[in-house]
Parts: C-alpha cells; sequence; structure tokens
C-alpha cells in the first residue's frame, strides 16, 4: 500500500482528476495549500508599498493505492499536470504502514478498496 501526494497548479485539477478516473482512479482528498520551490515567487506593488508574494497557491492531492496502482497513478497525474515550466509540481509516494476503514473495519489492501 502506498500514499501518492502530489502537489500541482491550481488550473490542472481537472485535467489530473479526469487522467485518474480514466485510469480507473476515483478515490482521493483534495487540499488547497500554499507553498513554493524553485520558481520562489514574485512581487507586486499595492497602494504604492512593494510586497514579496512568495508563497504561491498549490492544489495537494492524496491518494491511497494498493502496490499495482501506484504506477498507473503516477503516469496519470504528471501526464495531465505537465506544462513543461517551473512550478509543475511534485508527486510523493510513500509507505503505508497500516489502513483502516472505519465504517466496516476492514484492514490493509481491502480498506483502501
Amino acid at each position: 500500500m502506498k500514499l501518492i501526494t502530489a502537489i500541482i497548479q491550481p488550473e490542472k485539477l481537472e485535467d489530473v482528476k479526469k487522467a485518474l478516473f480514466n485510469a480507473e482512479v476515483c478515490k482521493m482528498t483534495v487540499s488547497k495549500v500554499h507553498g513554493c520551490g524553485q520558481q520562489g515567487g514574485y512581487t507586486e506593488s499595492y497602494r504604492g508599498q512593494i510586497h514579496s508574494i512568495n508563497l504561491l497557491e498549490k492544489i495537494k492531492i492524496e491518494i491511497a493505492v494498493n502496490d499495482n496502482f501506484v504506477k498507473p497513478t503516477v503516469e496519470a497525474i504528471i501526464k495531465a499536470a505537465r506544462s513543461n515550466n517551473i512550478g509543475d509540481g511534485k508527486i510523493f509516494v510513500t509507505t503505508l504502514d497500516e489502513c483502516y476503514r472505519i465504517r466496516t473495519g476492514e484492514i490493509g489492501s481491502d480498506a483502501i478498496g
């Protein structure tokens, strides 16, 4: 079992969701987050004051999958989120030690579905 965490551009969310659904990955958690990476942010002027904006809006997608779904999930996210520009995002794959489904009490791979 793996937890796939993807940080992507907000405008790519619909494309990524569609690609995941096509890869038969339908269960996910999506959050609005702020952060910066290599692009570092930008400056803007507001009422004569210069403000540094270094935390940019991003979308964080978390998906728990069984091992056989890791590669199709990662490939779908990359294909849909890539624009070949700095700031396209990152994908992290971490091992899940345990998973429990609260409603049924299922454990492990059965709980992920």
